[in-house]
């Protein structure tokens, strides 16, 4: 449990993994995004599968460290690799891109994700932070939220301290204030814990802690988090 007993003013939360689960929504997108090249420039999908395709997103961000924050960017710029690797002198990247960006947000929220952030949301001022590029607007959970932040944005990716900076910033906040709730030990936890926020970590599989400094609390979905805040804020009382 947190050490300091400070009042919650605010809850940020991560997405990819922590309200909706998206590695098959990814796979599906890479697909549909596989299945678009082959009807428009075959000579892609015939020289990359979709994991190759991925692949080069990493070869990508090899080459340009200082970019590795941003997929959209990543995305894009493996694309025209492939493209040019595939011997096309003109290749329409936003239309790719756009197949692979409104299925990877085609996402279905975990079924206590709407109703709890509803609940919460009337106590607590709520925000989200994320690496990855989804849309909330897309998704439909953006009226849920004060603000989105996401590495894009920043300039820097979790858990390196900016977009929890921001988020203290704007939520108008000291960061023991402020609890995350994620589902990577590193980048939710760590980042947000030598950020100085409270942690929650969202186990929903129940993996065993990889190592180091633990949580301040761990749940099993959001459902939970009512309880523990009022167990926080009875402490404090």
């Amino acid at each position: 449990m947190p050490a300091a007993h400070h009042r919650i003013t605010a809850l940020t939360f991560d997405l990819d993994d922590t309200l909706w689960d998206v590695w098959p929504v990814v796979e599906r997108a890479e697909m549909l995004l596989h299945e678009w090249l082959a009807a428009r420039y075959p000579r892609i999908p015939a020289r990359f599968s979709t994991l190759e395709l991925r692949a080069l997103c990493g070869e990508v961000a090899a080459t340009c460290p200082q970019m590795a924050h941003d997929r959209t960017w990543l995305r894009k710029e493996a694309l025209r690799l492939a493209a040019r690797l595939a011997e096309y002198r003109e290749f329409d990247v936003e239309g790719a891109f756009a197949v692979f960006f409104i299925a990877r947000n085609a996402v279905e929220p975990f079924a206590e994700v709407r109703p709890t952030l509803q609940r919460l949301g009337q106590r607590y001022r709520l925000a989200t932070l994320s690496n990855g590029n989804a849309d909330l607007r897309l998704i439909g959970l953006d009226d849920l939220f004060v603000f989105s932040l996401n590495a894009i944005e920043i300039g820097a990716a979790k858990p390196d301290a900016p977009m929890f900076i921001e988020a203290c910033r704007r939520l108008a906040a000291r960061p023991e204030q402020i609890v995350h709730v994620g589902d990577d030990p590193e980048h939710d936890v760590r980042g947000a814990a030598d950020a100085g926020l409270r942690t929650v970590w969202l186990n929903r599989n129940g993996r065993a802690w990889p190592g180091g400094p633990t949580a301040d609390a761990e749940i099993r979905d959001l459902s939970e988090l009512d309880a523990l805040l009022a167990d926080w804020d009875a402490e404090r009382a």
